[in-house]
């Protein structure tokens, strides 16, 4: 996979205390990775923090798997 890939499994699995190991693009935040409404908070933050972009709430509300939140992360860097 990519860096970017990388570095937000690294992200997740540090915030959400899983192994990263379990973290695929295809993970739902929560039935696959166990987040409820305020890890989701807490990690789109960090996400923000770390890797610089924006992420408005209702964008961050539609978030379900790590796909979706890659998607549009990797849509605001270009």
């Amino acid at each position: 996979m990519d860096e970017l890939f990388e570095k937000m499994k690294a992200l997740i699995a540090d915030k959400l205390e899983i192994d990263a190991g379990k973290i695929t693009l295809d993970s739902s935040f929560r039935q696959d990775l166990g987040a409820d409404s305020l890890d989701t908070y807490e990690l789109v933050y960090a996400i923000e923090e770390d890797m610089g972009v924006s992420i408005p709430d209702e964008k961050a509300n539609e978030f379900e798997t790590v796909r979706d939140a890659y998607d549009f992360i990797k849509s605001q860097q270009k």
